[in-house]
């Protein structure tokens, strides 16, 4: 069933975000409102959940909150995605929110400096997408522009969704490749 699909006129804002659940998931709680580097914004966002959060729950209830965060992501990324009527609008860094808690869940616990190393190189991966990165970042694309945008098919949405999460996916894996090489060369 495809329906009409109402677009915002201006760029998001506070206000909009807030309206639904759904926004405020794929915008991170407002980070993904930073004017500036927004994906660092949500990224620094998901950092500051996890560190407090490590001492509420556990790795396993972690990698619960994860899977679930995906799924629902895929959904949430899809969903805002079509309202805004911009494919993987900047501003949605869910995205980068639940990969990035992936590689603190895998690294953790360790020092603060091995923290921001992995931001850095999870920052690195997922803005210039290098390689296979930027391979499955196109693949969606052009899956997403035969897609006609301003109808809503559930199935489209959470293909649109899973194409925003996954490449992001991608990048967790190869920050978290470098830090095991990087770990296994300095022993």
């Amino acid at each position: 069933m495809n329906l009409p699909i109402k677009h915002p006129t201006n760029s998001p804002s506070l206000k909009w975000v807030f309206q639904t659940a759904g926004r405020t998931l794929a915008f991170g709680f407002g980070s993904g409102l930073s004017p500036i580097a927004p994906g660092t914004a949500g990224t620094l966002w998901a950092w500051g959940v996890f560190y407090i959060g490590q001492y509420i729950f556990s790795s396993q209830d972690w990698l619960g909150i994860i899977a679930l965060s995906f799924v629902v992501g895929c959904w949430v990324c899809g969903q805002v995605s079509e309202e805004l009527g911009k494919k993987d609008f900047g501003g949605i860094v869910w995205d980068e929110i639940v990969a990035f808690w992936l590689v603190l869940v895998i690294i953790m616990p360790t020092e603060i400096w091995l923290q921001a190393i992995a931001f850095i190189l999870f920052r690195f991966f997922d803005a210039i997408k290098p390689g296979p990165i930027g391979m499955i970042d196109r693949y969606f694309k052009i899956q997403e522009s035969i897609q006609p945008t301003g109808t809503y098919s559930l199935r489209a949405n959470i293909w649109q969704g899973f194409g925003i999460m996954v490449d992001d996916l991608a990048a967790a894996f190869f920050t978290l490749l470098v830090i095991a090489l990087g770990q296994t060369l300095l022993k």
